[in-house]
């Protein structure tokens, strides 16, 4: 039923045989919408949210066909006898201001015949008559014709995606979404050393169509791809505040990092950090000891204990600082040389 979006590769196809007709069913658009399969993500913005202009402020410019489109999220629908009751009385309102025009065309001509003889008063009275702007017709606005719902319908989606975005950066987005994490409704990570730690949608952009939505867990702080039925939702669609603003708000919720970082073995051997095949940069995964926690996932042999640790740490550290110093002795000879 839908085509492609024209911004961007994401598709907002839908299986034709999976939609309900909102017009037949007591069933709201939003509530069909979020109970489609791979729509598991979305949450219900409420309709009073919706009605007020001012969370929609900017969106007309985004989103072509707007008004229709949000009449259709509504649920407001124009049935065929109302527009053909406007358009009679649009004719009639175009024949009556016909006959006004006529009667004030005769009149203005008869006021100006007398004012001939009346010399100065009658010319300023004519003046008055043509300056003033009652006496002007002014053009009728036409309401835009109606649109085959399957054209408005994809730009429905894009324009309940961006209020469904700005609609969880409020006070009851943000408390839904973090009851759905805590419940771990959207999965866990699968990054074995993170201990299935719930994950949260979100997005790398807030433009509409550049790209699917991602899945962020807050203990290893990385993106992961979602399930293949996920892949057609748009990532625009829960933005990129969101979920880091939850986790600043609800802090509580925010876990405790693990400190156990894969270490590959040859043999048993644990391999160089400087080496070409060893491991690089896990100091980025590395947290201060008040905001770690022993896990217990993974194998006895693999986990480290204190002292490995602690020199994991400092070999790490060491080689940072080489890094850095380094990189002082390049900026220092680029300016040399300049």
């Amino acid at each position: 039923m839908f085509v492609n979006s024209s911004q961007g590769n994401i598709d907002y196809g839908f299986d034709r045989d999976s939609q309900v007709s909102t017009g037949s069913s007591l069933q709201s658009w939003v509530s069909w919408f979020c109970s489609l399969s791979g729509h598991e993500y979305y949450a219900e913005v409420s309709d009073d949210f919706m009605d007020d202009d001012f969370n929609l402020t900017g969106l007309s410019a985004l989103v072509p066909y707007y008004n229709e489109a949000l009449d259709m999220i509504l649920d407001i629908e124009y049935e065929d006898d109302d527009i053909n009751d406007y358009d009679d009385e649009e004719e009639g309102e175009g024949e009556t201001s016909s006959i006004f025009g006529d009667h004030i065309d005769n009149s203005s001509n008869n006021n100006n015949n007398k004012g001939i003889g009346l010399g100065d008063s009658g010319s300023r009275d004519n003046q008055q008559e043509q300056d003033d702007g009652f006496w002007k017709e002014q053009p009728l606005t036409k309401r835009r014709a109606h649109v085959d719902p399957s054209v408005v319908e994809p730009y429905a989606v894009m324009l309940y995606g961006l209020i469904h975005q700005r609609f969880l950066l409020t006070r009851n987005g943000l408390r839904l979404m973090a009851e759905r994490y805590a419940s771990g409704e959207f999965g866990f990570c699968p990054r074995t050393y993170c201990g299935k730690c719930p994950v949260i949608p979100t997005g790398r952009y807030d433009e509409p169509g550049r790209e699917n939505v991602k899945l962020y867990c807050p203990c290893c702080m990385d993106l992961y791809n979602p399930p293949f039925i996920y892949q057609n939702v748009d990532g625009a669609h829960f933005g990129t505040t969101y979920s880091h603003l939850m986790f600043q708000t609800y802090s509580e919720l925010t876990p405790l990092a693990q400190r156990h970082i894969y270490q590959p073995k040859i043999f048993g051997f644990r391999i160089n950090e400087r080496s070409r095949t060893g491991p690089r940069m896990q100091w980025l995964r590395m947290r201060p000891p008040e905001y770690t926690e022993n896990s217990d996932t993974g194998d006895a042999d693999d986990d480290l204990d204190d002292d490995e640790l602690e020199d994991d740490l400092e070999d790490m550290n060491q080689i940072y600082e080489d890094d850095i110093e380094e990189a002082k002795d390049q900026v220092v000879e680029s300016t040399t040389n300049v």
